[in-house]
């Protein structure tokens, strides 16, 4: 008798990332990341993972061939699109046996627009969807629809199954999501907030009110989704209501490379003062800002707080920017839950940055948030638990987040393994 295995694709511009997930425990067995796709130099990364309960097929023994964490690089040079990617990813499986295993695929998809409010199985009305979502997601959703097609030619037969980063949003109230503006915009052209990193608020909102002993159908929580990418949610009895992000993911905190919010009239000013065309501030406002555009240095995190460490200067404000930006969207949330049981931190840089909680906490203090710096410096590298100070109320917790755990959940459901 075989595992059932779920294939998550999570599809971007030039790249490709994957995990192979036992749906009955939910561990991860092998890893890609395929970079630089369209390029002659695209090439495709595979990790494994030690899971004991997998049991491949034939005597070739997964365990034989591979120890846990061994990473192995296939040039896609000669196939160098998502297709070709899907294709080694097949073959990868082959070498192992695991092909037959594959139950179904599951998709992050970014922008479902008001259609979806949970994951599908995706056919050709689905795709019809994504498409006329493409204007909210230029970027990210015809990314997806290649992935997804790949997937169906390389695996032909199998189930696909849609999961959006914008579902778990659509539980907000409409004075939340709605934009002031003629509302003609919405009305034609669907111009509202919409918000993203829902599968990782679904899968954290839960977990978190069980570590604080509330029930998820009766807790306010305020949840922090940090990494080069970032957005807040106020969920409030397991449900969104109200988020950073809007109508794209450039609203809201200051990310990786990402301003986050800006006055409006942003583009006039520099088109009268700079020259800048709107395609021209578009790609400044994303690929050139956030942390990297105040530090003059770099989008990464890490890299941020080790020179903020040392005394550089522009390190030492992102920093500051960031986190003060961060805490003033933190208590913004508290409206939408009428106050909060939890604020829970999550993503890359929330679940490993113990110096971003404790500037971000160390600003709300007048929400009766607390931060135990000892705890806080130990809830790090896949770690979870409170570290607020012990018996002060709300508190403040750790969750690592797993949206590919998430995905093959609802792929599994709805395949009906």
């Amino acid at each position: 008798m075989t595992n059932d295995l779920i294939l998550v694709l999570n599809c971007g511009s030039s790249s490709l990332k994957g995990a192979l997930i036992d749906n009955k425990t939910g561990g991860l067995i092998l890893s890609c990341l395929a970079e630089k796709l369209t390029t002659p130099e695209a090439y495709i990364t595979f990790k494994y993972f030690d899971n004991a309960d997998i049991r491949p097929v034939s005597r070739r023994s997964w365990f034989v061939d591979r120890k846990d964490g061994d990473k192995h690089e296939v040039s896609l040079s000669d196939r160098h699109d998502h297709t070709g990617a899907v294709e080694a990813l097949l073959e990868e499986l082959r070498a192992h046996d695991l092909q037959d295993m594959v139950r179904a695929i599951g998709h992050r998809v970014v922008h479902g627009g008001e259609k979806y409010s949970g994951s599908v199985v995706i056919d050709d009305k689905v795709m019809a969807v994504l498409e006329e979502c493409i204007p909210l997601a230029p970027l990210h959703n015809p990314a997806n629809l290649t992935g997804i097609r790949a997937a169906q030619s390389i695996f032909p037969g199998l189930i696909n199954v849609g999961v959006f980063d914008t579902a778990f949003h659509q539980t907000m109230p409409e004075h939340a999501y709605t934009y002031a503006v003629p509302q003609e915009l919405y009305q034609k052209y669907g111009f509202r907030r919409y918000g993203f990193h829902g599968t990782s608020f679904r899968y954290v909102a839960p977990v978190a009110a069980e570590i604080i002993g509330k029930d998820i159908n009766d807790c306010s929580l305020v949840i922090a989704h940090l990494g080069n990418g970032a957005s807040v949610c106020a969920v409030k009895n397991g449900e969104s209501q109200d988020t950073s992000m809007g109508v794209t993911p450039l609203e809201g905190l200051v990310m990786g490379t990402r301003s986050g919010d800006l006055d409006p009239s942003t583009c006039s000013f520099l088109a009268d003062n700079a020259g800048m065309d709107v395609k021209a501030v578009t790609d400044m406002l994303n690929k050139k800002s956030g942390l990297l555009g105040i530090s003059g240095l770099s989008n990464d995190c890490r890299t941020i707080q080790e020179a903020a460490a040392e005394g550089h200067a522009g390190a030492k404000l992102a920093l500051e920017v960031m986190t003060y930006r961060l805490a003033k969207y933190i208590a913004a949330m508290a409206v939408a839950t009428n106050g909060i049981d939890a604020l829970v931190f999550t993503g890359g840089i929330g679940e490993n940055s113990d110096v971003v909680r404790s500037k971000t906490v160390n600003y709300l203090g007048f929400l009766g948030l607390t931060i135990d710096e000892e705890a806080n410096k130990a809830t790090r590298f896949g770690a979870s638990g409170i570290i607020s100070q012990k018996g002060r109320e709300p508190a403040v917790v750790v969750v690592p987040t797993n949206e590919e755990r998430m995905i093959a959940m609802d792929t599994g459901r709805l395949a009906g393994l």
